[in-house]
């Protein structure tokens, strides 16, 4: 996207990235805080696998009911006086003060107590809360004063950093930059990989080193068809064990809908609440890109739509007018294609997770068969109408038809995951001349239908496979199908008896091998006498089909009609 007019946009902030393998801001961690003068005599005595907590108040406890007040993310001064009697509950102590998220227990000892309880020296280590011994010469006030002063100093950088961040990444946005650019820009001034995808955690644009990206896209937050599983990664800053480092998710938001997510992966370094509230500044300045993009799509879509609806029609007029349209549009239909038509199943979506508004799930699926067809060939045709997706797909010459679909509906579907709604697709004929395209869609459109009546929701259908079946679908009159069904049939038509649905499936297996009673008995696991004995059965109640061709016929063309309009699966 450029920018307005001539307009040359807001320069942008070179703003530096922080040095590789180094937070940009580290919180004040119990380690940095033992380095303040106040602090430089005190001895850790327990609970080293602790220092890098965060540090970001400190109090003084001398009363014995002080749990109430014990805040997360809390350096604990004491000389023990609470408990100068009672020794033995210091060890329950630290299980408690652990339990309410405390950074660091800082302890002075030869007033009150002269040494700790060995029990409580061992609950720190188990716990992994740092244990410290403070000199005699220092006073609480002096700790408290730096301690705080580290605290805000800590604070202040954190929001200057935040906000250098907030300004460079919204001057790609101003000056006329899409998520791509954003993502980059993201990446580098975070020294992370970004990965901003849609509500449902479809990769709408990344940064960062493509072997990193590709490396993270391997891992199990991502499932096979590069989705980013949304539906396990709430908001807030993760590590799994399959999966190396850390990495952070924020939602994209704007005017409580949900538009998508921000995820950022790092290997080397922790992540806090700064570098989370960095990416809330990178999730804001994403969601007006998100907006502005949407905006020009819904202009840009219009056209597209307009002119693909009279394509479809026969109304764009001669062959050389509609290519030639199309390249001002983008597309390039000069070549083999394939009419693909998508519809989202009947039936209520999934309530969103994060208890924010989605969008029209129309439009969300449109997104979606747009971002998956534009990864394979971005001049592929693709627009979303009222009730329907449709895609003009290219085939290479030598290719498969089916695998080809296969693999972008699985593309669209993922892992059915992040609360994407079942869709039913048709596929037309292969054309090979664009002015085709009227019948190659009314064929897709038939295969859609058709293909959902024959195996219900979620169905992927080809025009050619549906054979008498595109007869059948045509006759509106469900009276007369039924009729037909019920005088062919006779007692076999009963959907409910499960006999009788065994028995249909035994007559279908025998017509579809054309009476081969051995195959038929081999595909049925049946033995051979046992078929025999079903066959006798079945002419006495349908009539003598082993010997007239004509009921045959009649007999397969009920069971399709079965088949298409109660869904009578074979087993």
């Amino acid at each position: 996207m450029g920018n307005v007019a001539n307009d040359p946009g807001l320069a942008s902030p070179e703003l530096p990235a922080p040095e590789a393998g180094a937070p940009a801001i580290p919180g004040l961690t119990v380690r940095k805080a033992m380095e303040m003068p106040a602090l430089a005599g005190a001895r850790l005595v327990a609970g080293a696998g602790g220092l890098d907590r965060v540090v970001r108040r400190a109090n003084i406890m001398e009363v014995p009911d002080i749990l109430p007040w014990v805040k997360p993310h809390e350096l604990l001064l004491t000389t023990g006086y609470p408990l100068r009697n009672t020794p033995q509950g210091f060890p329950a102590l630290v299980t408690d003060l652990n339990d309410r998220g405390l950074a660091a227990l800082g302890v002075k000892l030869h007033r009150y107590l002269d040494r700790l309880p060995d029990q409580m020296v061992d609950e720190a280590d188990r716990l992994d809360l740092p244990l410290l011994l403070l000199p005699d010469a220092v006073g609480f006030d002096d700790i408290l004063n730096q301690v705080l002063t580290g605290v805000l100093n800590r604070q202040s950088a954190e929001l200057e950093r935040s906000w250098e961040v907030h300004h460079a990444l919204l001057s790609v946005v101003l000056a006329g930059g899409e998520l791509a650019e954003l993502a980059e820009r993201a990446a580098s001034v975070l020294d992370m990989s970004v990965f901003i995808t849609t509500a449902d955690g479809r990769v709408l644009a990344a940064g960062g080193a493509p072997t990193d990206l590709d490396a993270w896209r391997d891992t199990a937050c991502f499932d096979e068809t590069g989705r980013f599983r949304t539906e396990y990664e709430p908001g807030g800053v993760h590590h799994h064990a399959d999966v190396p480092g850390r990495h952070a998710v924020v939602p994209v938001v704007a005017g409580r809908v949900d538009h998508g997510r921000i995820v950022a992966f790092t290997r080397d370094r922790d992540l806090d609440e700064s570098d989370v509230n960095l990416l809330e500044r990178t999730a804001t300045v994403a969601a007006l890109a998100v907006n502005k993009q949407l905006a020009v799509t819904a202009v840009e879509s219009k056209y597209r739509g307009d002119f693909l609806r009279d394509m479809l029609a026969g109304r764009a007029g001669e062959r050389e007018q509609i290519v030639a349209h199309c390249e001002v549009l983008g597309w390039d239909v000069d070549r083999d294609l394939v009419v693909v038509v998508a519809e989202l199943d009947p039936g209520p979506g999934p309530a969103p997770v994060t208890g924010l508004e989605l969008r029209p799930a129309q439009e969300r699926f449109s997104t979606a068969w747009q971002t998956v067809v534009a990864r394979r060939d971005g001049k592929a045709p693709v627009v979303g109408f009222a009730q329907e997706v449709v895609a003009l797909l290219p085939v290479p010459s030598g290719a498969d038809v089916d695998v080809l679909i296969r693999d972008v509906v699985r593309g669209v579907t993922g892992d059915g995951g992040g609360g994407r709604r079942s869709f039913s697709t048709g596929v037309s004929r292969v054309l090979d001349d664009v002015t085709r395209l009227p019948g190659g869609y009314e064929q897709a459109r038939r295969a859609v239908h058709v293909g959902r009546q024959m195996n219900g929701p979620g169905s992927l259908a080809h025009f050619d496979a549906l054979r008498s079946f595109r007869l059948i679908s045509l006759i509106e009159d469900q009276d007369e199908l039924r009729g037909f069904v019920k005088e062919t049939l006779r007692d076999l038509a009963a959907e409910a008896d499960p006999d009788m649905a065994d028995l249909r499936h035994t007559l279908k297996v025998l017509l579809d091998t054309n009476l081969n009673v051995a195959e038929a008995a081999r595909m049925l696991h049946f033995h051979y006498n046992t078929l025999r004995y079903r066959i006798g059965k079945l002419e006495r109640m349908v009539g003598a089909f082993t010997t007239d061709p004509e009921l045959r016929l009649d007999l397969a063309l009920a069971l399709k009609v079965l088949q298409m309009r109660s869904l009578d699966h074979d087993h």
